[in-house]
């Protein structure tokens, strides 16, 4: 029997289902391989090239710590503009011994840079930051009007 076959008809897609799971295993296994093999066989370290961040919203602010352990307080630079923050920073080579020898280097040194986008709510010109025991705090107070307000509820009897 001739059977048309219709390829605007909706089709039987649970078949594919296996297939994209495989397919999604592959991709997770593909980037952890060049996750833990790429970067330290070229002699990166990529959290050392980024420094980490963690960034807090209360109702009064954003609270955004880098970790900058070895960094001058005085070289940190902490720009924002156009809502987005920045932070650039560097960290010195410490000198080492004329008659020594270097057997092993994994500390990076140089330049740290990092950007945030910050919600619009954020007053920059209130911006306040501070370095204490290699962690840089920046706060950022939001607007009046942007924080939360609480209505009293009257009760009538």
């Amino acid at each position: 029997m001739l059977a048309l076959r219709n390829p605007l008809a909706r089709r039987n897609t649970s078949s594919l289902v296996p297939f994209t799971r495989d397919l999604d295993r592959f991709v997770s296994e593909m980037e952890r391989v060049f996750d833990e093999m790429t970067l330290p066989v070229m002699g990166w370290n990529f959290d050392a090239l980024v420094p980490a961040a963690d960034i807090v919203e209360t109702d009064e602010a954003v609270t955004v710590r880098m970790d900058l352990p070895g960094h001058d307080p005085k070289g940190i630079q902490v720009d924002v503009e156009n809502d987005v923050l920045t932070v650039r920073s560097e960290r010195r080579s410490e000198t080492t011994e004329k008659d020594g020898r270097m057997h092993r280097r994994e500390r990076s040194y140089g330049l740290y840079a990092r950007s945030f986008v910050l919600p619009a709510v954020v007053d920059a010109s209130k911006a306040e930051a501070r370095y204490e025991n290699g962690v840089l705090t920046v706060t950022l107070p939001k607007h009046a009007e942007a924080r939360p307000k609480r209505i009293a509820v009257k009760v009538r009897s």
